[in-house]
């Protein structure tokens, strides 16, 4: 599989408060092509379910791309990350369709889907975009 075919991906869920007015973002980076980025407000929601709306968007936007893609996605929630590797189970019911949905895409696309955990400073353009949402500047 050529480097072309492969996405790497930023993720990113904000709640001020939380629950508490929350955001999603994330970023798609592609060899040789623009960046996609998209970053919403969601409304009141704690973090973790943030999180996992900026993973299940982010793998809905990458189908959009081509199921033949690789994914290299990168996430500063630990919690999401081992719970989508498999290493933690999904213990809270608000999680539980959120995590199904994301696994049901990540199940969609033909190369090989890898979930890694960063630290938060790895993740700054994701998390740029999260604030800017819920700053009313997106």
């Amino acid at each position: 599989m050529a480097d072309t075919d492969v996405l790497t991906i930023h993720t990113d869920g904000a709640s001020r408060g939380n629950p508490g007015a929350a955001a999603y973002a994330f970023v798609i980076d592609r060899d040789g092509q623009p960046s996609i980025e998209e970053a919403e407000c969601l409304g009141d929601t704690t973090n973790n379910q943030a999180e996992y709306t900026a993973l299940v968007r982010a793998l809905e936007r990458a189908l959009k791309l081509g199921t033949h893609h690789r994914l290299l996605i990168h996430s500063d929630s630990e919690l999401m990350v081992k719970q989508m590797n498999g290493e933690y189970r999904v213990k809270n019911a608000d999680l539980r369709d959120l995590y199904d949905r994301a696994c049901e895409l990540r199940d969609r696309f033909d190369g090989k889907v890898t979930i890694r955990h960063i630290r938060r400073e790895k993740n700054k353009r994701a998390d740029q975009l999260c604030n800017e949402a819920l700053d009313g500047k997106r």
